[in-house]
């Protein structure tokens, strides 16, 4: 794998990211939060012991880089393995060889990258020989540990958040690739600019569109690059969007906070985001209905036919048109009036009906299709509610013999559910009133 940072010694022949890998923590850009003064990964480089950890971030933040880095500063021999491209294999020819390195005196450091592909029992490999001391084990991964690595490993290794690379360590970066590899080509500031925002946080693929640019630039003769030429000659379609990844996940997070917390702006701009970077309109559709039945409920049942509608227009139109019906309903969503009321309410019960024992139907709600059911009292003393007055039976329950009202729908006092709320308080009084108690 290819990483982002310098070296002191320059291959020119070697990919740019290559030529820009770093040999000390000093020299990493980016990850103050493990590498600064006094935080975990310093700390652990001045150590001088390794220990197992798992590396968790998005691509090109440089988890390869620190296990590579920490083989050298601990004078450590290196295996590195691709759980894509690896299988038991791999593991048993990476154990042997770590076996014969300890009869000589030599500490290994294992690295598997995207550790999350192996399954479970491959995973579970690694242990005895992480217990063993055989080796220092490091996973890198791109997903959350907490759900793709085995809470066995998990027990075992620390778990070192790496994050995306912002603007400012971007333009480092950018400004330490252009002095010491790219010194024969000038960048205008629109350049600079649109380069780091197609790289979307991630070091390595700003270094890999530099080299694009660099080749480009040599074909047409161009030594000053300004937008425009960056524009002309760059794919767009380069933001970073795992559809099955963490990255996928927090933005449909986003979108749906965005809706729950009444920002039309912000869940426009999360369900741009998501369409921008290639995510199915259908699976956002369903989504969008799932907010509608979530955060909004009986406070706007309207909210729920809109959401259903502009799945369906989507389903006829297709894309692009379909978009604009989605867009659309995330906008009546974000300004509906929120209530999960009924959300909760379906939880609660839920859970009580799981944690209870199988309470008898009252003998009073039970059907009387035949004689014998008739004679045994199914269905006697049954109030028909539309020959009450107001259709409601006063002070009738309608739940197990013995088990008290719970309250798991407690109406907010927010748009319809407004209305249903003073309802349901009617009806309560006039329970009280027939000696409900």
């Amino acid at each position: 794998m290819s990483d982002l940072f310098s070296s002191t010694e320059v291959d020119r022949s070697a990919p740019l990211a290559e030529q820009l890998r770093p040999q000390t923590p000093d020299e990493v850009i980016g990850q103050q939060h493990l590498l600064g003064p006094g935080k975990p990964l310093r700390l652990a480089f001045a150590s001088g012991q390794p220990h197992s950890m798992i590396l968790w971030g998005p691509p090109g933040v440089g988890k390869t880089t620190l296990a590579r880095m920490m083989a050298t500063q601990f004078q450590c021999e290196f295996i590195a393995l691709s759980a894509v491209f690896s299988g038991i294999k791999e593991v048993r020819e990476a154990v042997a060889q770590a076996e014969l390195w300890k009869v000589q005196g030599k500490r290994t450091i294992l690295f598997v990258d995207e550790i999350h592909r192996f399954n479970k029992s491959q995973q579970d490999g690694f242990l005895p020989f992480v217990e063993s001391g055989l080796f220092t084990f490091i996973g890198a991964t791109t997903e959350n540990p907490s759900f793709e690595v085995n809470s066995a490993l998990l027990s075992r290794a620390s778990v070192y958040v790496l994050k995306s690379l912002d603007e400012a360590e971007m333009g480092q970066l950018f400004d330490r690739a252009q002095a010491r590899a790219l010194a024969d080509l000038a960048f205008d500031e629109e350049a600079k600019t649109r380069l780091i925002g197609l790289a979307d946080g991630d070091a390595r693929r700003l270094l890999n569109l530099l080299e694009q640019v660099r080749t480009a630039a040599r074909a047409a003769g161009v030594s000053a690059v300004d937008g425009a030429f960056i524009e002309a000659t760059m794919a767009q379609n380069l933001r970073r969007f795992d559809k099955g990844g963490d990255a996928f996940y927090d933005q449909i997070s986003a979108l749906h906070k965005s809706v729950r917390g009444s920002s039309p702006d912000g869940a426009l701009y999360w369900f741009c985001r998501m369409l921008d970077g290639g995510a199915d309109p259908r699976y956002l559709a369903r989504r969008i209905i799932r907010m509608a039945w979530e955060d909004i409920g009986l406070a706007d049942p309207r909210a729920m036919q809109i959401a259903n509608d502009a799945a369906e227009t989507y389903e006829r139109l297709g894309s692009p048109e379909g978009e604009l019906a989605l867009a659309q309903a995330v906008t009546y969503l974000a300004v509906a009036a929120k209530s999960n009321a009924g959300y909760n309410a379906y939880n609660a019960a839920r859970a009580f009906v799981a944690k209870d024992g199988s309470r008898p139907v009252p003998v009073h709600l039970r059907n009387a299709p035949t004689k014998l059911m008739k004679e045994l009292g199914y269905g006697k003393a049954y109030r028909y509610a539309h020959d009450e007055p107001e259709a409601y039976a006063a002070g009738e329950s309608y739940l197990p013999d013995g088990m008290p009202e719970p309250g798991w729908y407690a109406p907010t006092p927010r748009g319809l559910e407004g209305k249903i709320g003073e309802k349901l308080a009617h009806l309560r009084d006039l329970d009280r009133k027939a000696g409900k108690k």
